[in-house]
């Protein structure tokens, strides 16, 4: 796949170039962005090598922070470095946690996205200018694969847009382009693969041959990138990443975690029970962006709960690894009889038994205490009997007892973009 570069530098390195990106970000931000200037001028924050000198002390940004920030100043906020005029992009989060956020991107930003998919996403899953790459998204306003499909055009690859057509045309569109390269999230690739099965589509025989996933941990999980991979005939790549933050991360071919984008992003983890925070560890992932100065975010609690790993990879690189990629977010996470369970758990479990098609997760509260109840849709043609195989896999994985229910063969939904499998309700349902 060529030299990697910077990827193999020493923490040394890392930390000399990324205090020099910070302070030349901090010039242009504490000048112009009113949101920053009022909140690090209140922790004592006025030049930019104040911000680095004092970087420990400085507070962290939230996305309820930015969202009431923005609904005080609407339309845009006042997270804006530059005039208006300078912007070429809007976007907005997905709303799966709260208000979507609506953000904009300069023409300076929009390629430091495309060149992060270009150079390091596309370039360490093996694609190249030679590929032909097929979008499975509807291009709405969520930034994701907007990026993407830029970041593929800067390098030179044919590009497939599927927006629009159904997932029946979409496969016949993959076919008949030769389309080489697949991105979607992990959920829909299964879907992908569902219907090929029920329209005797062979993919396997098909040109593809690399996927590539965000959206959900899927990609990570082993049991879900095994069925993505058999039943696409492809490998399959993790990457991470967010629209108020950017292209964080990518899987290499290890693919037994995503390595952060540390040239272009400061990574912390915050430990939620101390308040403390480190270089590395398992907590909360606070990221701050190095290249998007018209849109920054320093010190961004991301929701996400990660096992940050330092230390050389199989592959050579020495960026931060993400172990296992996004376990949850971090409110995602349920105690269940003293056995803190993650959802990215439940499903590596369940996808790794055969005959299941798709399942569902109710976390609910009986006498005083959270239970789970795991709705289980069996492949056509499975008998009854693998309610019990799900009960008893589930148990002796977790250590604890969860209800588990069959749902008749196409109940469950399928999702396009972020599935939700994870739901609390009020009570167990009957």
């Amino acid at each position: 796949m060529g030299a990697i570069g910077l990827q193999t530098w020493t923490d040394g390195e890392r930390r000399e170039t990324q205090r020099a990106r910070l302070r030349a970000m901090a010039a242009d931000v504490l000048a112009g962005n009113t949101f920053y200037k009022e909140k690090l001028g209140a922790a004592g924050v006025t030049r930019p090598e104040q911000l680095v000198a004092g970087w420990d002390a400085l507070p962290f940004t939230t996305k309820t922070e930015l969202s009431a920030d923005q609904a005080a100043h609407a339309p845009w906020g006042r997270n804006l470095t530059y005039p208006l005029e300078r912007y070429v992009r809007m976007h907005q989060t997905s709303g799966t946690t709260g208000r979507p956020l609506r953000i904009l991107d300069t023409a300076e930003s929009w390629a430091w996205w495309a060149g992060i998919w270009a150079d390091l996403i596309y370039g360490a899953a093996g694609v190249t200018a030679a590929d032909r790459v097929y979008f499975a998204f509807s291009f709405g306003p969520f930034i994701g694969f907007w990026s993407a499909f830029a970041g593929a055009e800067r390098l030179g690859a044919l590009c497939i847009s599927g927006a629009a057509q159904s997932t029946p045309e979409r496969l016949q569109s993959i076919v008949a382009s030769g389309a080489t390269v697949l991105l979607s999230t992990p959920t829909y690739a299964l879907r992908l693969a569902e219907v090929a099965r029920e329209e005797t589509v062979d993919l396997e025989r098909s040109a593809l041959r690399v996927s590539i996933h965000a959206g959900e941990p899927g990609a990570s999980i082993p049991a879900t990138r095994e069925r993505i991979e058999s039943g696409l005939g492809v490998v399959a790549f993790d990457h991470t990443g967010a629209t108020e933050i950017g292209p964080t991360g990518f899987s290499c071919e290890a693919r037994d975690g995503v390595h952060l984008v540390e040239r272009e992003f400061i990574a912390e983890v915050l430990d939620p029970a101390s308040g403390e925070v480190a270089e590395d560890g398992e907590g909360e992932l606070v990221l701050t962006n190095l290249g998007r100065w018209g849109w920054p975010v320093i010190r961004y609690r991301t929701g996400d709960r990660v096992r940050l790993e330092r230390g050389r990879c199989a592959c050579g690189r020495t960026w931060a690894k993400l172990a296992g990629g996004i376990v949850a977010r971090a409110d995602d996470m349920v105690i269940v009889r003293g056995v803190n369970v993650f959802p990215s758990a439940i499903e590596s479990i369940v996808r790794g038994l055969d005959g299941v098609a798709e399942y569902r997760v109710e976390a609910y509260e009986e006498r005083g205490m959270v239970e789970l109840r795991v709705i289980v849709e069996p492949l056509p043609g499975i008998a009854g009997g693998i309610r019990d195989g799900v009960a008893e896999a589930l148990h002796r994985s977790l250590g604890i007892r969860c209800a588990v229910d069959l749902a008749e063969p196409g109940a469950l939904p399928r999702f396009e973009l972020k599935a939700k499998r994870f739901v609390r309700v009020e009570a167990k349902r009957p």
